[in-house]
């Protein structure tokens, strides 16, 4: 979602006359776009902040803006703390300094894989999220105008679009037609140009089977879906406040890869959660196990301000122990994803071309395994055949294929 604002306020301010610098120290503009999904990264943020208070001294002409999920309705308190800072604006808005809706331009030259996003918030308001206290509430876009956007995309150059939410089969519910997610995709998918979708991110208590039919029955849809678990213990669950139990999950698993049987499947998963025990750990790790997924996002748990977790729960792990929970999912998922891919050796895929990276092309399946091929011809946004001559946990690698 950052990635997607970021690239529109860009190509906003290059629409309006302003062209990108390599050094903050020699911008007009800076716009600082902000991520505290988790306290480190708040942290990150706010030291980024204060770094650029000395450019404004030595310039008092330059423009710094924030914007992103540190930037909540009440920036009195921002203010106070970065009275150097010019603009406070919230996720997903536009830049206070312009008049026009800098929210709503596109790149005049996309990259063949573009981010849509078709809501903003998220009413869920599990306990150890900020999310729904910096986004707000859910609020989704009419379906005519998402589509509207990705025909001009494809028209542009676009092949492959991601459309984003923070919960995004919750899509429509707030919108006076009522659609789903699966008119937003049945609608897409017929859009001449457009090779492939994919959508992110889902919660478990809003997959619908008529959202999972549609991936199995729309062409473009690719085989590829984030369904983030975050814990392998009811118990654990429930204190998360995330509205399903694991036996749900894997019913909800079961039916995805019973209609969808090459499905890949990624997660999330947070160790640590306050009170969580070495047992109820080892059911999360029974559960990856089982269900051995294709990517999983670990990460410890950190209190959030704010946040029903950190105003109610005591954050009693010792973090010696949430790092060593940490590792244990990921040399498990390491090992896991190791097997899977393995079984793609000596097999023709076929990747979207997205670009170059030293030197090597690189692209990605249906089922979003990253491919690097080296070619001395211009295959970008093409789509291509590869043979896979060398696998690993994290890519594969391999030569245009000959047939």
């Amino acid at each position: 979602m950052n990635q997607a604002e970021s690239e529109r306020l860009a190509s906003f301010l290059e629409r309006s006359g302003y062209e990108a610098a390599t050094r903050a120290e020699d911008a007009d503009i800076i716009v600082l776009n902000s991520c505290v999904v988790r306290q480190s990264a708040e942290t990150k943020v706010v030291n980024k902040i204060r770094s650029l208070r000395h450019l404004k001294e030595l310039c008092r002409d330059k423009i710094i803006a924030v914007t992103g999920c540190l930037v909540n309705s009440e920036t009195d308190q921002l203010k106070r703390d970065f009275p150097y800072v010019n603009y406070f604006f919230p996720a997903g808005g536009s830049l206070p300094l312009f008049k026009a809706d800098s929210t709503s331009s596109l790149p005049a030259r996309p990259s063949p894989c573009v981010f849509v996003p078709i809501m903003q918030g998220c009413n869920n308001f599990c306990a150890y999220c900020i999310v729904p206290y910096r986004r707000g509430r859910e609020r989704s876009r009419p379906i005519a105008e998402i589509v509207c956007e990705v025909k001009e995309l494809v028209r542009r150059g676009a092949r492959e679009v991601t459309l984003l939410g923070q919960n995004v089969d919750s899509y429509g519910h707030d919108l006076p037609e009522k659609p789903d997610l699966a008119d937003l995709l049945t609608e897409l998918n017929g859009i001449d140009g457009l090779w492939r979708i994919r959508f992110l991110t889902n919660h478990p208590k809003d997959m619908s089977r008529r959202l999972i039919d549609a991936i199995a029955s729309l062409d473009k849809v690719c085989e590829h879906l984030s369904l983030p678990v975050q814990a392998g213990s009811n118990e654990i669950l429930r204190a998360m406040r995330r509205g399903y139990t694991v036996e749900q999950y894997r019913e909800i698993i079961s039916l995805i890869r019973a209609k969808v049987p090459d499905i890949a499947l990624s997660t999330d998963v947070i160790v640590g959660f306050p009170s969580e025990t070495k047992e109820q750990f080892q059911e999360t790790v029974r559960l990856l196990s089982e269900v051995k997924f294709d990517t999983v996002h670990v990460a410890a748990y950190s209190p959030r301000p704010g946040t029903i977790a950190a105003r109610e729960m005591k954050d009693n792990v010792p973090q010696k122990e949430k790092k060593e929970r940490l590792e244990i999912i990921e040399h498990l998922q390491e090992k896991t994803v190791a097997e899977i891919n393995a079984r793609l050796l000596n097999e023709t895929v076929e990747i979207l071309v997205e670009g170059k990276v030293k030197g090597k092309w690189q692209g990605r399946t249906r089922s979003a395994k990253l491919v690097f091929y080296s070619d001395s011809g211009d295959w970008l946004g093409k789509l291509v055949r590869v043979k896979v001559t060398n696998t690993s946990p994290w890519s594969l690698q391999g030569e245009l294929s000959k047939e």
